[in-house]
């Protein structure tokens, strides 16, 4: 029953698994690409902190699965698409999986080896930090590490190219502005479809004083689209009968809260460290 709720209530999690999707978020930069165009001419890409591999997924199948497909529009050549995480990720076809710290110069070095030398026309970046729930201590954490992932975004990234991250809009966003500003000539905020308006707080998004600027902020994706707020009625399946939730296509391999979850789910059964119990007990 609880599947089938959270089915109901969020359609893009229902569509990531009936698609093939790890996760809702692959929407997110499919509706950015509709709006931008952000594949053109597009060879070489580094997607930061990549698991549970959402983003790559996109990557692979606008870029590796097309240059196979017809291979004549590409000249032979096949796109290079490395995935740099700190937890390890399941496979993804024509994705180089990278293991490491994206601050670390040291990642940076190992991605431009498997570029042989070249840089990359487009950097991605979909990672985020446990949320508080706290709106301002959130942004401010998104933000650092948005200019965390600049670190290695100005060794890979060739003059020119591309860098698509997700933010946390908020009253201090302007901020963040202004440091990616000093980095590329165009930037703009934009919100897909597929973002729940409850994931963002709006912000007048200029300035104070004689610099005033306003910040570019556009809303991505269809209108006709599905709306990430509204819930959708379930389909029945061909046979006539009841809904069947689907199970998440890739489950995190390695994730950060597995200790967690374990020692719940051990006190949950009443099991206790023999460590923690007194003598005599």
């Amino acid at each position: 029953m609880g599947k089938a709720s959270k089915d109901k209530r969020d359609i893009y999690y229902r569509k990531a698994k009936e698609e093939g999707w790890r996760a809702r978020s692959a929407f997110k930069l499919l509706q950015i690409d509709e709006e931008f165009n952000i594949f053109q001419g597009v060879k070489r890409v580094v997607d930061l902190c990549a698991a549970p591999g959402s983003w790559s997924q996109v990557l692979s199948r606008k870029l590796y699965v097309q240059a196979k497909l017809s291979p004549e529009s590409w000249n032979g050549y096949h796109p290079l698409i490395v995935a740099i995480d700190l937890q390890p990720m399941a496979p993804i076809d024509g994705v180089i999986q990278v293991q490491g710290d994206i601050t670390n110069a040291r990642t940076a070095e190992v991605v431009i080896k498997h570029f042989d030398g070249c840089k990359a026309d487009l950097v991605v970046c979909d990672g985020a930090p446990d949320v508080t729930g706290v709106h301002d201590i959130d942004e401010f954490v998104q933000s650092q590490l948005i200019l965390a992932a600049l670190t290695i975004v100005t060794h890979v990234l060739r003059v020119g190219g591309k860098f698509i991250a997700k933010i946390f809009r908020g009253k201090d966003t302007s901020l963040l502005y202004c440091q990616l500003k000093l980095f590329f000539p165009d930037v703009t905020f934009a919100k897909p479809k597929s973002s729940r308006n409850s994931s963002i707080d709006c912000s007048s998004g200029r300035l104070e004083g004689p610099n005033k600027v306003y910040i570019p902020f556009l809303a991505c994706g269809d209108l006709s689209d599905y709306d990430s707020d509204r819930s959708y009625p379930l389909p029945s399946n061909a046979e006539g009968g009841s809904y069947q939730s689907l199970d998440p296509v890739q489950p995190p391999i390695a994730p950060p809260y597995k200790t967690a979850l374990e020692l719940k789910k051990a006190a949950s059964h009443g099991i206790v460290e023999n460590d923690t119990l007194s003598p005599g007990t």
